[in-house]
């Protein structure tokens, strides 16, 4: 359904004077930052364990194949690496990165100006182990954080897919 949408090219087969029709892997869209910054198009989500782009789809829009929009709309490219992993690639993940999980990353301490709080860890600033309030962050946290980062997903309201399809297309046959 989503490479449906690409353009068409003609390719010839080295060595031969055959062409093949392929689709061009190589066009990218980028949703309208007018759209893609509109709160009120989208609500928040949190991916559960081992959740993937399709079921979420399938759960929110009735269909699997629409993944590409959960996708496209929270500008996930790499679905592998960009995507919450499940708990056990999770411990995989870290086994296989760090010698010691519990190590630490790095320091970070409140910064003195702006928000004191928050549930991204936005109000926190990297610092030296020497600074005052400076807090350890170890190698599991550090990963924990990136991970509970992009699980939290932002889902297109059903009522505008038809808008996104359509200038997704419009778009793609440009």
């Amino acid at each position: 359904m989503y490479f449906e949408r690409f353009p068409r090219g003609n390719y010839i087969q080295p060595g031969t004077k055959t062409y093949k029709q392929v689709v061009d892997l190589f066009r990218r869209i980028k949703i309208r930052d007018k759209i893609k910054n509109e709160a009120s198009l989208y609500s928040e989500y949190f991916v559960n364990n081992g959740e993937r782009p399709e079921d979420i789809a399938g759960k929110h829009f009735g269909n699997p194949l629409l993944h590409w929009i959960i996708l496209i709309s929270n500008n996930v490219q790499d679905a592998y690496y960009e995507w919450p992993m499940t708990f056990q690639a999770f411990e995989d993940y870290i086994k296989d990165k760090y010698d010691n999980a519990e190590a630490t990353h790095h320091y970070e301490k409140i910064q003195s100006s702006g928000p004191q709080k928050s549930i991204d860890y936005s109000h926190l600033i990297e610092c030296n182990s020497t600074d005052a309030g400076a807090q350890s962050v170890s190698n599991r946290e550090h990963e924990q954080r990136n991970q509970d980062k992009i699980s939290r997903i932002r889902l297109l309201e059903p009522a505008f897919l038809p808008v996104l399809i359509e200038e997704f297309e419009r778009l793609m046959n440009e």
